[in-house]
């Protein structure tokens, strides 16, 4: 998306498998990303009862009640932006899976793994773990994990600015899910489609892609993905210059968000009317939805979300040659960067903070 894996930091569709898997427990975007791509958190009552096989031993119970334990918390870890404690609990969970022999509850590892590592910044360690998410869905002859992991993969793909390669995984989820009748995803493989054409520049095509995975996620009654695909349209629609229907779009997107307390599209709507508003001039409006942004963010106690807050106003204030106050909310997102031990997101926040400064 213009600025979902990225595209500017909200579009992950990794973002877009996250109303999926909410409902099938397979652990976005996001961009892009997600994704995009994102994200996939699912409770923690789903995953117990996704994971949970009866065993032999006590000393299996044991594993397996550690191991799920531990993928709960890598959950809350990530939900709070903390990445890195997240990828901990994951390697952990992931030995004690392999040593009781459960696949299945080691691709929903590998899957939560991947997003942290798209989240810290480590794209060959993400690429690895959704690989060996969908060799096992692969072995296990799992047609409904294939889809959501070769989603996953094309989010990633998309991130990595690998548009066409990310076309053709999303099409061969497509695919499946209609050579097995999954309605559920074939709505997130057409919005994923659109995701890789809107990224090849061609706008009028993907908006179609978008409008027929609607149909797909309404029926369904997948009201998480529809705001996700909603989201890609109002990216579209903004791509192409068209601000009125972005506006109407992204509002939709937000409002139904909104109502089911789906946090990550109603940032990521907050984000693309930012962005709209900015570009038609209604600064106001842009800093109304700013505050919104960062209560949201401080409420759900999400400390990256909260950093990117800061960012977005340091360049917005940035933008309107208010460098004082753009510089105040860069160093404070850079404080933020430095509690999350995101080095990387550190040096990127210096840089733009540098590069001002020389204006």
């Amino acid at each position: 998306m213009r600025q979902q894996l990225v595209f500017p930091r909200h579009k992950v569709d990794l973002v877009d498998v996250t109303g999926i898997f909410q409902r099938q427990v397979f652990l976005h975007g996001f961009l892009l990303f997600t994704f995009l791509l994102t994200p996939i958190a699912a409770g923690a009552v789903d995953i117990t009862e996704q994971l949970h096989r009866p065993l032999n031993s006590s000393v299996g119970r044991q594993s397996r009640d550690e191991a799920d334990s531990l993928l709960r918390i890598g959950e809350q870890q990530y939900a709070s932006g903390y990445a890195n404690k997240t990828i901990a609990s994951c390697l952990r969970a992931l030995e004690l899976y392999h040593s009781i022999g459960d696949l299945k509850a080691q691709g929903l590892a590998y899957n939560l793994l991947a997003k942290a590592y798209i989240q810290l910044g480590s794209p060959k360690e993400a690429e690895d773990a959704l690989r060996r998410g969908l060799a096992i869905a692969r072995d296990t002859k799992d047609f409904q994990s294939q889809i959501f992991v070769l989603n996953n993969i094309a989010t990633f793909l998309l991130q990595e600015g690998e548009f066409v390669a990310a076309g053709k995984t999303a099409q061969e989820a497509l695919t499946i899910a209609q050579n097995v009748k999954n309605i559920e995803g074939q709505g997130l493989s057409l919005s994923n489609l659109g995701l890789a054409t809107a990224r090849l520049g061609d706008y009028n095509k993907a908006i179609k892609l978008y409008e027929n995975a609607l149909i797909f996620r309404r029926q369904t009654g997948d009201a998480i993905g529809e705001a996700n695909t909603l989201n890609n349209l109002g990216e579209a629609y903004l791509a192409s210059g068209n601000y009125q229907d972005t506006i109407g779009t992204y509002g939709a997107a937000m409002q139904i968000a909104k109502i089911n307390r789906d946090r990550t599209n109603e940032l990521r709507a907050i984000d693309g009317l930012v962005t709209a508003h900015s570009a038609a001039g209604r600064h106001q409006r842009a800093f109304d939805l700013l505050q919104e942004r960062l209560i949201l963010a401080k409420e759900l106690q999400n400390v990256r979300e909260e950093l990117k807050s800061f960012e977005s106003y340091a360049q917005l204030y940035e933008q309107l040659g208010n460098y004082p106050t753009a510089r105040n909310f860069y160093e404070r997102a850079i404080i933020l960067a430095r509690k999350l031990e995101d080095s990387k997101q550190e040096v990127l926040l210096l840089d733009k903070l540098t590069k001002m400064l020389r204006r």
